[in-house]
This record gives C-alpha cells, sequence and structure tokens, in this order.
C-alpha cells in the first residue's frame, strides 16, 4: 500500500490560521451562515481533467494537491481559499477554509476498516459528508453503491477536487468499479492527464453539494428532486472543532435513515482545535438521540478511533 504517496496523510494534525485569519471567519460566521449549492457535473468530461494531474493511492486516482494549489485560477476559486491557505500556511481557517485541500490521515484508516470488516455497499444511498478529495464515497461506489452524494463546506474543493476524481475513477469503469478481483487485475492509473471516455451510468449516481452542514441538509430536505435519507453517512476527521459537534450531530439524525448507520473516522484529541472522539462521544451521549460503538482503535502514532454510530430506537 502506497500510502505515502498522498500528500498530507503524514501530517498528524491540523494547523490553525493566523490570528487574524481566525477573527475574521469568527466576525464573519457570526453574520452569515455558508449557503448550500448543488454542483453539476460539467457535460464535457475532459474538462473536468484539464491541467489536472493524477496520482494513485490504494488504487484510487487523485488530484495531486500540490498542482491543484499551482495552478488553481481566481476564476475557478471564487472563494480565494487556495491563496489564504498557501499564504497563512494554514491547514483550517475557521468558516472560511475547512481543510478540504488535503487527504488527512484518518480517510485510509476508514478504507482500510470498510475492508477488514466487510462493509456492504451494494445497492445503498451514502453520503461522504465533508468528503474532500471524495476517496470515501469513491470507495462506496465501487462497492455498487446505489447513490452516493459528496458534501464539502468549499465549492472550490468540490469543483476541483471531488468531481475530479470522481470522474477520474470512472473512466473506463467496466472493470474498476467491480469486485475486488477486477480491482486488483486494473492497471494503475497514469499521473498524466487522461481523456475522459467515462461510464455515465455511474456519474448519474453521484450529486455534489457545498455549503455549510444545516444548510445542505435544509436544501436536501427540502428540494423539489426525490430525496431518500442515507443507508450510510461516511465522515473522517470532522470533529475537530468542537464548536462543530451541534451541527454534525443534527445533520446526522437529519439526514440518517432510522436503521442507518454513520461511519466516523477521527483522532482521540486534536491538539490547538480542541476536539476529539471521546469528546464528541460524550456531546452524543448527552442528546440521547444516537447509540454509539467503537469499532476500531490505531495506535501507530497519534492515537486514532473509529466509531459506528446509530439511532437508538434502531432496528
Amino acid at each position: 500500500k502506497s500510502r505515502k504517496t498522498a500528500d498530507p496523510a503524514a501530517d498528524s494534525s491540523p494547523k490553525l490560521g493566523a490570528d487574524k485569519h481566525q477573527d475574521e471567519a469568527i466576525s464573519k460566521k457570526k453574520l452569515c451562515v455558508k449557503a448550500a449549492k448543488e454542483h453539476s457535473i460539467p457535460k464535457d468530461l475532459n474538462k473536468v481533467l484539464e491541467n489536472k494531474v493524477m496520482e494513485t493511492v490504494l488504487d484510487l486516482s487523485y488530484v495531486k494537491l500540490s498542482v491543484v494549489e499551482m495552478t488553481c485560477s481566481d476564476n475557478a476559486d471564487s472563494e480565494g481559499i487556495v491563496s489564504k491557505s498557501v499564504s497563512s500556511h494554514s491547514d483550517l481557517i475557521p468558516g472560511v477554509y475547512e481543510g478540504g485541500l488535503k487527504i488527512w490521515e484518518c480517510t485510509f484508516d476508514l478504507m482500510d476498516y470498510f475492508s477488514e470488516a466487510e462493509i456492504e455497499f451494494t445497492n445503498k444511498t451514502v453520503l461522504d459528508l465533508g468528503c474532500g478529495a471524495g476517496l470515501l464515497g469513491i470507495v462506496a461506489l465501487r462497492g455498487k453503491a446505489d447513490r452516493v452524494h459528496f458534501q464539502d463546506y468549499n465549492s472550490t474543493v468540490i469543483d476541483e477536487i471531488t468531481v475530479p476524481n470522481v470522474v477520474a475513477n470512472c473512466i473506463n469503469e467496466g472493470r474498476r468499479m467491480g469486485s475486488g478481483k477486477d480491482r486488483k487485475a486494473s492497471k494503475p492509473p497514469s499521473k498524466m492527464p487522461r481523456k475522459a471516455e467515462g461510464s455515465p451510468d455511474v456519474l448519474n449516481r453521484c450529486r455534489f453539494f457545498s455549503g455549510e452542514w444545516s444548510q445542505v441538509s435544509q436544501l436536501l430536505l427540502s428540494s423539489n428532486k426525490p430525496f431518500s435519507k442515507y443507508d450510510i453517512i461516511l465522515t473522517s476527521e470532522t470533529i475537530y472543532n468542537p464548536d462543530y459537534y451541534s451541527a454534525l450531530h443534527d445533520t446526522l439524525a437529519q439526514l440518517l435513515d432510522k436503521n442507518g448507520c454513520v461511519y466516523l473516522a477521527s483522532k482521540v484529541h486534536y491538539f490547538g482545535v480542541g476536539g476529539g472522539i471521546y469528546l464528541f462521544e460524550k456531546f452524543i451521549e448527552e442528546k440521547n438521540v444516537f447509540r454509539t460503538s467503537m469499532v476500531k482503535t490505531i495506535d501507530q502514532g497519534l492515537q486514532r478511533c473509529i466509531m459506528e454510530i446509530a439511532f437508538k430506537d434502531a432496528c
């Protein structure tokens, strides 16, 4: 497994932006909540992968993030998160940029757990919440999920990273979205941009959203488009900030099917940010809506955990 090829997985904990950025972000957040938006997939898939350099980790294609930082134009980044993240040397600028330009360590922990626990995605409706690169949702697509929705706080992340990654992994997907044997037989993707001779039927199973969690929930639940709640919600490293716990809890409660399941991967503690798995577990217990179970603990480096969450009254 060539995990080291993923740009950011080695970083152990998010680095907050400068105090100035934090103060600005806090004042902005008091004034407004980031609106939700659904992103469409361009009809010309070649445009999606234009100027993108792809790398591979665990047989998944993903956009080389350092190239996005160098080539992302102001037109493509209306939020300005690339320049702000680079100039402030920060992984997080609360209320402005929420970490989607990196692939975080716990993403790979969760992918390993899917395999070890033989998590079944066939015919399921899945939400990749705080998706960033979207690798968890792409794994669900490969597992023949019926529908997979991707959500990230930042629209730039969805347009410049998530959608290209999903498109890249849907190229010639007759084999790649099949069984494990098929995947092992498939050739690793080139690092060069590829011509998108995609599999539209796979892409038709996907929807993409940006915005704050409560706003995305509202958009989905009030939409004219048919919507059924999710059988599985996947989320990794989204509990670093305790200020977001209420919004995350409410989102899970609103969008998870009554017999559905959440798989959440997190570090035990996020130094300098304040959140962590046991703090969130305590928050859930106090709300008395969900039951939780720690299904895996990883002790290498900073201790990390995978938590399974389901409604208390689920069958």
